[in-house]
């Protein structure tokens, strides 16, 4: 009995680690692009990646058929919608402000453009995942990436020379 369980654990420990050298780069990306944090600095998005492949680890053998990329991905972005959603607005990690390449969007628009741009999860899928209407999913999702393509603009430059030119 304990030969078997023994065998058991060491397969499952094998094919969870299979998972894992191949799955945990893109969600890793996944993770840093929703926090909002530079690639090479991504406390946050680390962290949220092992709770989810430690989750992911803990359903491995009811997993059952189910694909544990899905788990995991799930899992990663309702861990970080129910974390984003309640500080948003509060400085985040000690850090002034996010620099990451989606650092000019709200969580939820991180979460909801991550989901359906990177990750590929059809609206229907994605507006289940986070208890929202499919349209909701889609003004979210066009909102981001008009904002993406069309970053909004600063103040105007103040013109120091001009009463000078103008004397």
């Amino acid at each position: 009995m304990r030969q078997r369980q023994a065998s058991q654990s060491a397969r499952r420990a094998r094919e969870f680690e299979a998972f894992v050298a191949g799955a945990a780069g893109r969600l890793l990306h996944a993770a840093t692009l929703l926090t909002a944090e530079p690639p090479d600095d991504n406390p946050r998005a680390r962290r949220l990646l092992t709770l989810a492949l430690a989750h992911t680890y803990a359903c491995w053998d009811r997993l059952r058929g189910e694909d544990p990329y899905d788990r995991a991905r799930q899992y990663l972005a309702l861990r970080f919608a129910h974390g984003a959603w309640r500080r948003y607005g509060i400085l985040l990690g000690g850090r002034t402000h996010p620099s990451g390449p989606l650092s000019h969007l709200a969580p939820q628009e991180r979460l909801v453009l991550v989901l359906r741009l990177y990750e590929g999860v059809a609206e229907e899928q994605a507006a289940a995942l986070l208890g929202l209407p499919t349209e909701r999913v889609r003004t979210i999702c066009d909102r981001a990436t008009a904002t993406l393509l069309h970053p909004p603009r600063g103040p105007a430059p103040a013109v120091v020379g001009a009463k000078v030119a103008a004397s």
